[in-house]
């Protein structure tokens, strides 16, 4: 069974806070597969409400008196006793059901059972939920598996984990026999990628062909469901979907919009991308004037690059027996785009996203050049190279942007098939070790303001 850190977050919350919990993300990133295992784990009896496979149970909610008369209806409609203190109720698919918006902070000042709520993102707007006032309802949001999830589920060991840990902390290189193994993890997860219904089928199968057939199956689910959430936008939206991979492999990798439409204005367009960003399934990145922290008053809205939401749907997208080309020891094949997507996703995952103020962004200058990333790390701009290839040591970019002391960059980090090195600012990490870059844990700041005198 695979193990997702979601599960732990989730087991905290309903053991421990009285609130109920929004479980949000697009769609086939397991949210309901972990809110019935800890569920399950956690209390005697769970009662699940799916207001898609049960629109029926949407009528539940009109007209009712208050929270003892809905849940009298809820007993009656499921046919399971509720047990105070001892009860789970699971509403899945929330946004069918825009009346729980009212009915939750009902349930939670009644205070019997636990809540819990599940809606998928992909052309959703969960927003009247997450209007709950503050004491009613806290929310996570779960993605594809990351790498450390990833390599924990095909049977990396801990201790190699911990071991790999070390080394990035003290950027000391890797054990070769290890590193070379990492290597070819890496490469199997941008084939497999993190949908647990694909990892789940390579755990069961090893075939990647059926590994191949599970992710297009969910790209013609997303598909469906942009036509199904979206009629006004829905050409629109599944062509920038679809064109994704190509601009990703691009020259420039940003989004042209000109491949859509010569005479096509960001202002036309700006709904569709929004929609691809909401719904969970599109990572942008957005370009920045300068290197300088704060990186969000250098943001150029109009100027970004666009990712998948995990990298098995794009190596899939690709086609053209892509798996068995990334898993060659010498692979005829440009890895830029793949190793990309990677880390954009790795990132996002990881806290460098709209939704925590941690945007992800990238840097182009005519003058300077291009960066492939840049984050807020630790209170400073951190710069992020990624080279699949060999010559992993040419970043002309990154050196004028290290060497231009307006910026005041004091570490910088290229991602690439190599072991750890460091030269000068630039820290040369491989791949895999993007895993341990998460966004920095906020921490007090305290401060008692000196009123002598005004008193």
């Amino acid at each position: 069974m695979i193990k997702r850190k979601a599960d732990e977050l989730i087991r905290n919350f309903i053991l421990n806070d009285r609130r109920s919990l929004l479980v949000t993300g697009a769609r086939q990133v397991g949210k309901t597969f972990s809110i019935r295992k800890v569920g399950k784990e956690c209390f005697d009896n769970v009662v699940e409400i799916n207001f898609v496979e049960q629109p029926d149970a949407v009528e539940l909610f009109n007209e009712q008196k208050g929270a003892k008369d809905l849940l009298l209806r809820l007993s009656a409609f499921t046919k399971k006793p509720l047990v105070p203190g001892k009860t789970l109720i699971f509403f899945d698919e929330v946004q069918e059901c825009k009346e729980i918006v009212t009915a939750i902070k009902f349930l939670v000042d009644e205070g019997s059972y636990k809540y819990v709520m599940s809606g998928s993102l992909l052309g959703v707007e969960l927003d009247d939920l997450r209007s709950v006032p503050v004491g009613y309802m806290d929310e996570i949001e779960m993605y594809p598996l990351d790498l450390l999830e990833f390599f924990e589920a095909i049977g990396i060991g801990a201790d190699v984990i911990s071991q790999l840990q070390t080394c990035f902390e003290e950027k000391k290189p890797v054990d070769d026999f290890i590193h070379k193994k990492m290597l070819e993890a890496i490469r199997l997860y941008i084939i497999v990628g993190g949908m647990p219904a694909v990892v789940q089928k390579y755990l069961d199968t090893n075939n990647l062909r059926k590994v191949y057939e599970e992710q297009r199956g969910i790209i013609r689910t997303y598909k469906r469901d942009i036509t199904k959430y979206d009629h006004d936008h829905k050409l629109q939206i599944e062509e920038i979907y679809n064109l994704i991979p190509s601009e990703l492999n691009a020259k420039t990798k940003r989004f042209i919009l000109k491949e859509l439409n010569e005479k096509a204005r960001f202002s036309k367009y700006e709904d569709s991308f929004l929609w691809l960003r909401d719904a969970g399934v599109a990572i942008p990145a957005y370009n920045v004037e300068e290197p300088r922290v704060p990186l969000l008053l250098n943001k150029q809205r109009n100027l970004f690059k666009l990712f998948l939401n995990d990298v098995g749907l794009l190596a899939a997208m690709y086609g053209g027996n892509i798996q068995a080309r990334l898993l060659s020891p010498n692979p005829n094949i440009n890895f830029g785009s793949v190793f990309e997507n990677l880390v954009a996703q790795e990132l996002y995952a990881h806290g460098f996203s709209e939704a925590q103020q941690h945007s992800l962004y990238y840097f182009n200058s005519k003058k300077q050049g291009e960066l492939d990333f840049v984050v807020e790390y630790a209170g400073n701009v951190l710069p992020i190279e990624v080279k699949s290839g060999k010559d992993y040591v040419r970043h002309n970019a990154l050196n004028n942007v290290i060497n231009n002391t307006d910026y005041e960059i004091s570490q910088a980090y290229v991602l690439c098939n190599n072991n750890i090195s460091v030269d000068g600012k630039i820290v040369y990490l491989p791949i895999y070790m993007i895993t341990f870059m998460g966004k920095e844990q906020t921490t007090d700041l305290i401060y008692n303001i000196d009123l002598e005198g005004l008193k």
